[in-house]
C-alpha cells in the first residue's frame, strides 16, 4: 500500500497478504472492509481467529483438525475402521466428506515428502499412522495424496513401509475428469486414465 496510508492498515494488509492465495491488491480490499465494520464485528473476528487458533487441534488418532480429543468420524461406530484414506491435509478429508459415498476413516499427514524443502518422514505424520496399523484390524491403506512428484514420492514410500505388514495399499485412480473432452486432455492425463482404465 502507498506510503499515504496508515501504517495499521498497511500492516492489517500486509497480514492478509501473507495468507495462501491473497495478492496484495485482494488484501488491500480486505483491510478496507475490516475498516467499515463496525467495532463489535471486528472483534467477533479477531476472536473467531484466537478461539479456532486456541481450541483447534489434531486428532490423537487420525491427526485430523478437531476440538476434541478423538474427532467425530474416528469416534463413529458406523465408520468402516479397517480401512484407512490418507490425505495429505485436512482439507482432503473435507473433500471426501463431501461425497458422502467413503465411509472409512482417514489419516492426515500435513504435508508432503519434499527433502529438497527440508520435508523429510520425519515432519510428516508416518510415525502416528504406523502405530494405529500396528494394533491390528487395518485391512487396506489407500494413498489418497496427489498426482504430483511429491504426491507420488510420499505414496510410494508409506506403501513400501507397510507392504511388509501384510497391508493391501491402494492408490486413487487418476484420469479423465467425468464430462472431460479427450482432444483437451493433456499426455500426463491421458496417460493416467489409460493406465488407471477399469474393466466393463
Amino acid at each position: 500500500m502507498a506510503d499515504h496510508n496508515a501504517l495499521p492498515l498497511v500492516i492489517l494488509a500486509e497480514k492478509f497478504a501473507s495468507l495462501p492465495g491473497i495478492g496484495m491488491k485482494t488484501a488491500q480490499r480486505l483491510a478496507y472492509h475490516v475498516m467499515s465494520m463496525d467495532e463489535a464485528s471486528v472483534q467477533d473476528f479477531a476472536d473467531a481467529l484466537i478461539s479456532a487458533k486456541k481450541n483447534v487441534h489434531c486428532c490423537k488418532c487420525c491427526q485430523n483438525l478437531t476440538e476434541r480429543d478423538i474427532c467425530p468420524i474416528c469416534s463413529d461406530s458406523d465408520r468402516d475402521d479397517s480401512v484407512i484414506c490418507v490425505v495429505e491435509s485436512p482439507k482432503d478429508v473435507t473433500a471426501f466428506e463431501r461425497t458422502r459415498e467413503y465411509n472409512g476413516v482417514y489419516h492426515v499427514l500435513h504435508g508432503l515428502l519434499s527433502p529438497m524443502d527440508g520435508i523429510t518422514p520425519d515432519k510428516l505424520r508416518i510415525k502416528e499412522l504406523l502405530s494405529r496399523i500396528a494394533k491390528g484390524g487395518v485391512e487396506e491403506v489407500i494413498m489418497a495424496t496427489n498426482p504430483t512428484v511429491e504426491g507420488d514420492a510420499t505414496a510410494m514410500y508409506i506403501a513400501g513401509l507397510l507392504k511388509p505388514m501384510g497391508i493391501k495399499v491402494s492408490r486413487l485412480a487418476f484420469g479423465l475428469p467425468v464430462g472431460g473432452i479427450l482432444e483437451y486432455a493433456d499426455e500426463v492425463t491421458l496417460y493416467k486414465a489409460l493406465e488407471n482404465r477399469n474393466d466393463m
